[in-house]
């Protein structure tokens, strides 16, 4: 079985002391790849540490995270990340995206970070990796604009509705699927049937986000089996057809060019 977790964040302080026996055991699960989304440049260095510890087992990416996009930063941010853009191989652009959750929102400065970024994506022919939170409207509408371009992307830590779901999927973007589905009373399970599996990506956004029953817990790749039997319920297919699905899926998003 060969499942890659495409969202974990496995530098950040929450695995200084256990990341080799974190990946170690996911590994055991059947869990081989790890696609690392950075936040800010700040976490450039460690992301690159452990791809290079881990050749063809952990991938970095990178991207400013809406929640680190500030007016003072916001310049000098995009200019390192563009710098590596052009002297290293990443997997993609990520995570970017807006969040309006934040009492400090920032908007357009936002929106012109996923702008800038998603332009990068097109001119390094890179998929991206997509934050959203409280703002569907401010991203399908940026997205929509870029029609015209065959966009390559993830919904990542997908939360809305089955009709944003349709409209995502219908702009050739992927929808990432994690622990909330296990999540007692979360409305995605009830309609996730409806979705075709070639639409459908698995992460864990450890450390956070934990399936039942470990919710409140660190959050660790090995858990993806915990999401995957979740999914094997509600397509009513082993857990090796839809491993084997979503393989292909992450394939055909990062590995095709």
């Amino acid at each position: 079985m060969k499942i890659t977790d495409t969202h974990a964040h496995l530098y950040m302080k929450e695995f200084n002391k256990d990341i080799d026996f974190v990946i170690k055991k996911a590994i055991t699960q059947g869990v081989n790849r790890f696609f690392l989304p950075s936040i800010d440049t700040s976490n450039i260095s460690d992301i690159l540490k452990l791809e290079k510890k881990y050749p063809n087992i952990c991938y970095s990416m990178i991207g400013l995270h809406p929640n680190r996009v500030f007016p003072n930063n916001l310049e000098k941010e995009l200019k390192i990340i563009e710098k590596w853009l052009n002297k290293h191989s990443f997997i993609s652009i990520g995570e970017i995206g807006i969040d309006l959750y934040l009492k400090n929102k920032f908007l357009s400065e936002q929106e012109y970070a996923f702008q800038t970024q998603i332009k990068w994506a097109k001119e390094k022919k890179l998929p991206i990796v997509i934050h959203c939170r409280n703002a569907f409207h401010y991203i399908f509408n940026i997205l929509s604009n870029e029609k015209n371009y065959p966009l390559r992307g993830v919904f990542h830590c997908f939360s809305g509705t089955l009709e944003e779901a349709k409209k995502i999927i219908d702009l050739g973007i992927k929808i990432g699927i994690g622990g909330i589905i296990t999540f007692k009373n979360n409305h995605i399970s009830q309609f996730l049937h409806k979705i075709n599996l070639n639409h459908i990506i698995l992460e864990t956004d450890c450390p956070y986000l934990s399936p039942h029953p470990f919710r409140g817990k660190r959050n660790e790749p090995q858990n993806l089996r915990i999401i995957l039997k979740k999914l094997s319920q509600i397509y009513s297919l082993s857990e090796e057809k839809i491993s084997d699905i979503i393989h292909m899926n992450v394939e055909k998003l990062f590995f095709s060019y």
